[in-house]
């Protein structure tokens, strides 16, 4: 079986399910993470430290724990949660446990290898940018009132959670460094996998790091884009599937694809797709990948067998 060096771009649980089904394809996988987290535990720790926010990286580093007695043990004590009560309220274990490597070990990607190892995890996990982010979003009607006013929606909490409609986004700082790991990993890959996850929020923010941008231009790797299973949220409001691909397509001029995977349910207009999918050069392929049980939530083994059928 062919297993070609693979690099998943994103976030959250959109990313943690594609790593958890890579999982079954591949034993090289580099995780390359968003870090413009600002809310919860995240935000705490990234405020009080001066540190890259942890929990995006640490639901990737849970994602890659082996299907083990030992690695599912370690998957739940990466993602505990301290209850109510105390200065440790809401607080991942996990988070907590990467930010003591940061300090120990004085450089974040030596800590997250650190931890990596320590769950004799099946990949690897990097930050995409060696300084903390923040995400600004210029927004249309955002207030009722004013349906045709642009404001400036700022933080990704706030991002994520805004009414309207999303026009672009951009970073704080503007042109931050990105990770020379990450870079390095996107230009040797032989697949790179960018989403599912929150469109603006999560996978967008790859492409506006300029040398990791620059990379996934340069890379001879393919290139795939999964597809969320659910398009019309919150900061994706109104947007079609191919909405989706032209504004990847004006955020990063240059950038071609391979493929993008859908799941049926996201095709609502299947030739404005295929020609949105034609303007990165990139072969639509429709699969089922949503859950027989929740049509939101990712079927691991049916996203498992779809990335098999690219890589074979």
């Amino acid at each position: 079986m062919s297993r070609p060096r693979v690099v998943a771009l994103g976030g959250g649980h959109g990313l943690a399910a594609s790593l958890a089904a890579l999982r079954h394809t591949t034993d090289s996988i580099t995780a390359v993470v968003t870090v413009a987290d600002d809310g919860g535990s995240s935000g705490r720790l990234r405020h009080d430290y001066a540190v890259l926010p942890p929990g995006d990286l640490r639901m990737a580093l849970a994602a890659l724990c082996d299907d083990t007695s030992a690695g599912r043990q370690w998957r739940e004590v990466l993602q505990h949660r301290f209850g109510a009560g105390g200065p440790l309220e809401g607080h991942a274990l996990g988070n907590l446990l990467i930010i003591t490597l940061w300090q120990l070990l004085e450089d974040p990607v030596r800590g997250l290898d650190a931890v990596s190892r320590l769950m004799d995890a099946r990949g690897r996990v990097l930050p995409m940018a060696g300084v903390p982010l923040v995400i600004e979003a210029d927004v249309q009607g955002v207030d009722p009132a004013h349906p045709d006013a642009v404001l400036t929606v700022r933080g990704q909490h706030s991002v994520a959670k805004a009414t309207g409609h999303v026009l672009s986004v951009r970073l704080d700082p503007p042109s931050p460094p990105g990770c020379p790991e990450a870079v390095a990993a996107v230009r040797d890959a032989g697949w790179v996998i960018l989403g599912p996850g929150s469109w603006f929020t999560s996978v967008m923010p790859h492409v506006l790091v300029p040398e990791l941008r620059d990379a996934l231009v340069q890379t001879s790797a393919r290139r795939c884009l999964t597809l969320n299973l659910t398009l019309n949220t919150a900061e994706t409001h109104g947007f079609t599937a191919a909405g989706h691909l032209e504004t990847l397509a004006s955020h990063a001029p240059g950038l071609r694809l391979d493929v993008v995977l859908a799941d049926p349910q996201v095709v609502d207009d299947e030739a404005e797709l295929r020609a949105a999918d034609r303007l990165l050069g990139a072969e639509l392929t429709i699969t089922r990948l949503a859950s027989a049980e929740r049509s939101d939530v990712h079927d691991i083994l049916r996203l498992a067998a779809a990335y098999q059928d690219l890589f074979s």
